[in-house]
């Protein structure tokens, strides 16, 4: 044991946990995102929480004419990848029931997030057949402790 000393053993097992915990913090600094969406001249934001259970996430009424669903569709007991996604969806809204006429699906999480004016999804516009109205959004990351305020 000469020559070595305990800070030659320490700096391996450093370096192998920090290597092991950076992209646990990188999930946890994006793991909730916000769409911002605009209808009527007005802009909302709605905030987006992981769902593993996606078909209970309620669509949002934007308007008399839309319905606006966003989630992050997580699979349970599986490490985020391939399967994880942003989903959004956009509905008519009919008599007979809402019909689907717009759905987003982006890889969740982002694995870059650039810098451009309409996040990660870029803009989406979405026009409603019989009253020609527009409803716009666009999503975005949303570090965690930004979504528990």
């Amino acid at each position: 044991m000469a020559g070595l000393n305990r800070g030659s053993f320490l700096l391996p097992r450093l370096l192998a946990a920090l290597a092991f915990l950076a992209p646990l913090t990188v999930l946890a600094q994006a793991e909730d995102a916000r769409c911002e969406y605009s209808y009527g001249g007005e802009t909302h934001t709605l905030h987006v929480a992981a769902s593993q259970t996606p078909f209970k996430v309620p669509a949002k009424a934007v308007g008399s004419w839309f319905l606006f669903r966003a989630l992050v569709d997580e699979v349970p007991d599986a490490a985020p990848g391939p399967l994880a996604a942003l989903k959004t969806y956009v509905y008519v809204a009919r008599d007979s029931g809402p019909v689907l006429i717009h759905q987003g699906v982006f890889p969740w999480p982002v694995s870059e997030i650039p810098e451009r004016p309409f996040g990660f999804t870029g803009l989406h516009r979405v026009y409603e057949p019989e009253s020609d109205g527009e409803f716009e959004y666009w999503c975005s990351t949303l570090p965690t402790t930004e979504g528990a305020r």
